[in-house]
């Protein structure tokens, strides 16, 4: 544990489960919290968190944390990872019934965590460019989950999910400590909309980010969701044991029930955060999703960053 992180009355590090949206990090994060160990805590860096969670406002898709912006997140996000649970400032934001029941739900898990001295266990995507601050400011251990760059292509063409690069143009330090050499290709498409277009580069963007990261930080745990479909219970043994968690019964038997060939095949659009799904049978949905010329030109932007994740590359 950092020196950093001892300021934090919790055993044991906290757990960042992360990695580009719709790669699995639900799945992971959720099945890593399945023996109650851990108590998981859902994107507070999405643009679009709840108050009482994480008391500091977001605003941008993939919000960049370091220590020359620290000043407002800190606070806050220990806050979170000690279950210190911002009452006051989510009644402030309630504008449904949806949202009563949400602050009681939140409520009661923060309470219940810190009750039985959980383990924090952070879920969050739009933390991924903030790795490095996330394990030297707040003692992370870090998991990453990366899935193939075409089938991540055919989530976001399936639910027709666009990504606005304005959202990382619009931070200079990321753009200067990360991403600059990559603002041309950025700003074309803001400028000439193209979701393929936009879910290559962005994966891209990702990964190479975290491909950097892993090389600087061997602590960094880098998971595909593929290996973790093909065999999710040696999968999820393995990352437990690396993450000091204990695996029994009730955790396999939680794995099980949400990877069975029982579960659907395909997540209705309603239910796209689901952790139930036939984890076989989704692993090549992609094939069928996208046309030739679209799988053809997600290739050609990522082939040589996929090559590291996926030496077996198959593109067929």
């Amino acid at each position: 544990m950092t020196a950093q992180s001892a300021a934090l009355p919790i055993s044991r590090p906290p757990l960042l489960v992360t990695g580009a949206h719709r790669t699995g990090t639900t799945w992971v994060g959720k099945m890593l919290a399945a023996s109650g160990e851990a108590a998981y805590i859902s994107e507070p860096l999405n643009v679009l968190h709840r108050r009482g969670v994480m008391d500091a406002p977001v605003h941008y898709w993939y919000q960049y944390l370091c220590g020359e912006n620290e000043t407002q997140y800190l606070p806050a996000l220990r806050q979170t990872l000690t279950f210190h649970y911002r009452w006051w400032a989510e009644m402030r934001s309630l504008h449904s019934r949806r949202d009563i029941l949400r602050m009681g739900r939140d409520g009661w898990t923060f309470t219940r965590a810190w009750l039985r001295r959980q383990r924090p266990l952070l879920k969050d995507p739009f933390a991924v460019f903030s790795i490095p601050w996330f394990m030297d400011r707040l003692g992370c251990q870090v998991v990453v989950t990366v899935r193939h760059p075409a089938a991540f292509a055919s989530s976001l063409k399936r639910l027709d999910w666009p990504f606005d690069f304005r959202d990382l143009l619009a931070q200079p330090l990321l753009m200067d400590h990360l991403l600059e050499a990559q603002r041309g290709d950025m700003q074309s498409l803001v400028d000439h909309p193209d979701l393929i277009g936009q879910a290559s580069l962005l994966w891209r963007l990702v990964y190479q980010a975290v491909e950097q990261y892993r090389q600087q930080r061997p602590g960094v745990l880098v998971v595909r969701h593929e290996d973790l479909s093909l065999d999710p219970v040696s999968g999820y043994r393995q990352l437990y044991q690396q993450l000091g968690l204990c695996f029994d019964g009730r955790v396999e038997q939680a794995i099980l029930s949400s990877s069975s060939s029982e579960n659907p095949q395909e997540l209705s659009q309603k239910k796209v955060h689901s952790v139930r799904l036939d984890s076989r049978a989704n692993l090549h949905n992609w094939k069928r999703r996208l046309e030739p010329a679209e799988i053809e030109r997600v290739r050609l932007q990522t082939a040589d960053l996929a090559a590291r994740y996926y030496p077996e590359m198959d593109w067929d």
